[in-house]
């Protein structure tokens, strides 16, 4: 002990490694022994432990189509569909909804076991692959499931016996038939399963054998048809990492560097430690550039604190840069308040003002008309400020998506040429024209014809708005190398200067300058303009020399459609207007908006109900027989439209219902048309609409 403590310094440190050196080799082969152990054992659990994860996986993915299918076949309809073999039937209830059914074939057999209908995707060329003598077995089971190798791959198929809905367990009465459903299990089927377990999934031959390998756990799971035989295996395969087989190799070299790291030790302490300390602290007192650089280049951690430096003084700059963006937005935000407020007071000024001159009992005839028209103008202005409004927010909150439909683009053009040019002021010296494309499109393409035709009447109205004289003009072209349709407005206009060009589109923005000043808006329909072109997947720019005029051009994407559409004829009805003394009811709980509409439709002599709720106009329809038409609005206290007009159509099938809404966008139309409902008014509330769906729903109903 002695003589260990008169060694120096040096010898006690040599001394100290080559004990903690023997110490850390005795350790190391005991871990040796022990983790090839543990490997052994964390191989055999993980492996058992993977192979019931991927049984209930399997067996996870198959409770939707068998829920669907058990779900199916207790259906009344479906009982009567194997009787009638109705294909209407078949098409509204089951063609029609085939994608909700996430599968690649539907099939509906008779007792006889021969098919009544059946619906296939794209992916399943062949329809008739479900064996004959598995029914006589599905009879007595009432459900299975099991695999058939088919052209295209295998089939997973869910097949269920047919019974009244009295019958849910299916044990009172005899099947009506048979309904199969199957999917195909292909590439994107094992690409989400394989996502889901975080596996590599192969589809492989029923006698294929399974060899274990070091670095994958490999589960295979039988699929096996009717018959319980095996048609095919899934191999699941899931890397393992946990291989020890180089363990003595890497202990030696643990062993020989630890020896070696002792003579760099100090070196590298030096150049990794104490060196980068100093560029720290010299920085900290400094702010040097320099040893900011310099302790960038140095590895691991202080490398990425040099980054962090660097960082650091980026963001300040940067922070001065957002602090004048955010002070710019703020004025911008105050200018939008500002503008709001003179754009909705202005309106508002003029209904208020003049409805108080309207008053006064000595005004004449002409200039009570003169008053109520500039009323009815003004009204129009605030509901399109207000419009405007809500459909920016709607597109900030994501609840507007593109409805695709095909669309006949040249009877596009004419219908918005039509229909703008009457509405450009007679005042204006405007020659508004077509420009002709030189090659016509030769089918309809698939789009959102609204949003389409917003985009195109958004960028037209603006051109007339800031063109006195000259021309206004629209048209397309079609890009083939980028496969896009390019549409062009172009007008002679007063211009707009390079910094307006550059934050046109940005919302809020108005150009501000004496020639606009009295110019009209929010700053936000080339806001919506641009949302909409995006949307649609396209792009969207603008060109502009000040006095010469402006030429905006958006793209969006060539896509035809290639839906067959069938040409019904239409009905035509004649509006006579003779038609009085029926009974309507009005569900409205607002007494303005029911005032309103009472009087128009009095107007008409008829006679008019009314409901406060949904649930009244439930019990009116049901107690009164002599109701001919309801008008129903969505939002009301007890029942909502939606809900009052499903018990309705319970009690009376026959009877005819109009939504009222003031809801406007497209999406809530379409939603009020699928529910049922015969046809729809938005508030503001249009006389001369109501008059019309009044013709119409009355001829309908005598003719």
């Amino acid at each position: 002990m002695k003589r260990l403590c008169s060694l120096n310094t040096y010898f006690k440190l040599l001394l100290l490694i080559a004990s903690a050196t023997v110490f850390f080799f005795i350790l190391y082969a005991s871990l040796y022994l022990y983790t090839v152990q543990e490997e052994h054992r964390f191989y055999k659990a993980t492996y058992n432990q993977y192979n019931n994860e991927v049984k209930s996986l399997f067996r996870l993915n198959s409770k939707t189509p068998t829920a669907t299918v058990i779900d199916v076949t207790f259906w009344d309809e479906l009982v009567n569909f194997t009787k009638t073999k109705d294909e209407k039937w078949y098409n509204n209830y089951i063609l029609s909804e085939f994608e909700s059914y996430d599968a690649d074939y539907i099939g509906i057999y008779d007792l006889n076991k021969k098919i009544i209908n059946k619906t296939t995707s794209a992916k399943v060329k062949g329809f008739d692959f479900i064996p004959k003598a598995m029914m006589t077995s599905l009879h007595q089971s009432k459900l299975k499931r099991f695999y058939v190798k088919i052209p295209e791959g295998i089939v997973e198929v869910f097949g269920a016996t047919i019974h009244p809905s009295s019958d849910p367990k299916k044990i009172k009465t005899k099947p009506s038939g048979y309904f199969f459903m199957a999917r195909l299990l292909d590439k994107p089927f094992f690409n989400a399963l394989g996502n889901l377990s975080s596996s590599k999934i192969n589809l492989v031959s029923a006698d294929y054998i399974l060899n274990p390998e070091d670095d994958f756990v490999t589960v295979g799971l039988d699929l096996k048809d009717w018959k319980n035989k095996v048609v095919s295996k899934l191999v699941f395969k899931r890397p393992f990492n946990l291989n020890y087989s180089k363990t003595k190799e890497i202990l030696l070299i643990v062993v020989l560097a630890s020896f070696v790291n002792i003579l760099i030790f100090i070196y590298y302490t030096k150049k990794w430690v104490y060196d980068p300390l100093k560029l720290i602290k010299n920085i900290l007192e400094t702010g040097s550039n320099t040893s900011i650089n310099s302790l960038k280049k140095s590895k691991g951690e202080f490398g990425y604190i040099g980054n962090l430096f660097e960082e650091n003084s980026n963001q300040r700059k940067q922070l001065e840069i957002a602090k004048q963006k955010a002070e710019e937005s703020d004025t911008l935000k105050s200018s939008f308040l500002a503008n709001l407020s003179h754009e909705i007071r202005t309106p508002m000024n003029a209904i208020m003002g003049f409805s108080d001159l309207l008053t006064d009992a000595k005004l004449s005839e002409k200039e009570r008309f003169e008053y109520l028209k500039i009323i009815k103008n003004s009204g129009n202005n605030l509901v399109s400020i207000i419009e405007d409004l809500i459909e920016m927010s709607r597109i900030d909150a994501k609840q507007i998506a593109p409805n695709y439909k095909g669309l006949d683009i040249e009877k596009c053009i004419a219908e918005l040429y039509k229909s703008i040019k009457i509405t450009i002021p007679k005042e204006k010296d405007i020659e508004f024209c077509v420009v002709e494309s030189s090659v016509k499109l030769q089918k309809n393409i698939l789009t959102d014809e609204t949003k389409l035709k917003q985009i195109i009447v958004n960028l037209i109205t603006n051109a007339v708005k800031f063109t006195e004289k000259g021309f206004v003009s629209f048209g397309y072209s079609i890009n083939k190398e980028r496969n896009v349709l390019e549409f062009t407005i172009q007008d002679s206009g007063l211009g707009i200067s390079d910094d307006y060009t550059k934050v046109i589109f940005d919302r809020f923005r108005r150009i501000e300058d004496n020639a606009t000043s009295e110019m009209t808006g929010l700053g936000l329909g080339l806001s919506i303009t641009k949302a909409y072109v995006e949307m649609l997947g396209g792009e969207i720019s603008v060109k502009s020399t000040m006095g010469i005029g402006s030429v905006f051009t958006f793209t969006i994407p060539l896509q035809y459609d290639e839906t067959v559409v069938e040409n019904l004829p239409g009905k035509k009805i004649s509006f006579s207007g003779n038609y009085e003394n029926e009974i309507i009811l009005i569900a409205e709980d607002d007494n303005i908006n029911f005032l309103l509409l009472k009087k128009i439709i009095e107007s008409k002599k008829h006679t008019v109900l009314r409901a406060f709720n949904g649930q009244e106009a439930v019990n009116i329809c049901a107690e009164n027989p002599h109701v001919s038409l309801v008008f129903m609005d969505i939002k009301m206290p007890v029942l909502n439209g939606f809900e009052a007009f499903e018990q309705i159509k319970v009690l009376k099938p026959e009877l005819p219902v109009i939504a009222q809404t003031a809801y406007s966008s497209f999406e809530d139309r379409e939603r009020i048309m699928q529910s049922g409902f015969m046809d729809y008014i938005t508030k503001p509330l249009d006389k001369e609409k109501i008059f019309e769906l009044l013709d119409t729903v009355f001829m309908e109903i005598n003719s």
